[in-house]
């Protein structure tokens, strides 16, 4: 019993420990001056991905300077992929992390219609492959398309990640879709979601002593058993902290792969409007997010201040747009046998 009791005071100091504040990123003080509005150079048609100079949008690109100065390595876009993203306390390693993605994974796939259309999935995958080649993954991913009209995407310890027809539909560009999908590789590269479960596991394993000496006794250890119902939404509810590193690092992935990160700006700016219009359009798993505002302040201060200016950027593609239409059509035909279930 004694052990039992030493073992639990141990884990209630490391849970004390996570309490503390997680990862926020460093924010400039002054705003970014405004950019003058480039000129568009249209690519060869001869290229496979169109590139452009910034693009002019419903706000101006941010401002970027020619050279900058990072002050630690997670600021450092050339240190992408060799530096420590996603350490702190964690319970689970990157093996038992894989597996109870896995897990997850096959549950998501049997509560979710997917996409099985081998043009449109593989392009999507081929997207996000791309990400991953310039983030900081630890783990292979495995990217899937589900079949709902939904405007989200999230993905799951482990890599396995999911990207809702409905953003892809509401994406404008392929680099927008680029921007959210970065994001999303954002909270497995920072192991958000085993961290989570970590805390969860310690708060509720230095709870057993209380439970153990209470009235309940040991009946009250079936309880804490009980709990671990509860844990798998910690894979996909994060901390408003949480989301601000995902916004920070996914900016730095989509920027290293060559897209334009105002990009990322231009389409929560989006969402905003429709969120305005329309109250209720954005996913309740955004409730925990920064608000739109917020995160959209964030994005141009952090692109001004940590991404060195380039002549040009990937905006969108061919691909993109052929894709997007093919999806549109799938839907359509979805909606149609939906409605009349003896048409082909």
């Amino acid at each position: 019993m004694q052990s039992i009791l030493r073992q639990a005071l141990k884990l209630a100091l490391a849970s004390a420990l996570l309490a503390a504040p997680a990862f926020s990123a460093p924010q400039s003080q002054d705003p970014p001056p405004p950019a003058q509005d480039p000129s568009k150079t249209p690519p060869p048609a001869t290229q496979p991905q169109q590139t452009q100079q910034q693009k002019d949008t419903s706000s101006q690109p941010v401002q970027q300077q020619e050279t900058v100065n990072p002050k630690n390595s997670k600021e450092d876009v050339e240190a992408i992929g060799n530096r420590n993203v996603g350490k702190g306390v964690n319970l689970f390693s990157l093996e038992r992390e894989i597996g109870l993605g896995k897990q997850l994974a096959q549950e998501v796939e049997r509560s979710s219609k997917l996409i099985d259309d081998p043009v449109v999935t593989e392009y999507v995958n081929r997207v996000g492959q791309n990400l991953v080649r310039n983030s900081d993954a630890r783990v292979p991913f495995t990217i899937k398309v589900i079949d709902s009209d939904e405007v989200n995407a999230f993905a799951l310890p482990g890599g396995f990640f999911y990207v809702n027809s409905g953003l892809i539909l509401r994406a404008q560009e392929e680099s927008e879709l680029a921007g959210v999908m970065a994001h999303e590789i954002s909270h497995v590269t920072a192991r958000h979601g085993t961290k989570n479960a970590t805390k969860g596991e310690l708060m509720q394993l230095a709870t057993i002593p209380l439970m153990i000496l209470g009235p309940a006794g040991w009946a009250g250890y079936g309880i804490y058993q009980g709990l671990n119902l509860a844990i798998p939404i910690t894979f996909l509810k994060f901390s408003r902290d949480a989301e601000r590193e995902a916004d920070f690092l996914g900016l730095q992935y989509m920027y290293k792969t060559g897209y334009d990160p105002n990009a990322y700006v231009t389409f929560f700016e989006r969402i905003q409007a429709d969120e305005k219009r329309r109250p209720g359009t954005i996913p309740k798993v955004f409730s925990t997010h920064p608000p739109t505002p917020e995160r959209i302040e964030a994005a141009q201060k952090e692109i001004a201040r940590i991404l060195p200016a380039r002549q040009e950027y990937i905006v969108t593609t061919s691909e993109f747009d052929t894709v997007k239409a093919r999806l549109r059509n799938i839907m359509f035909s979805r909606k149609a046998s939906d409605y009349c279930p003896g048409t082909r």
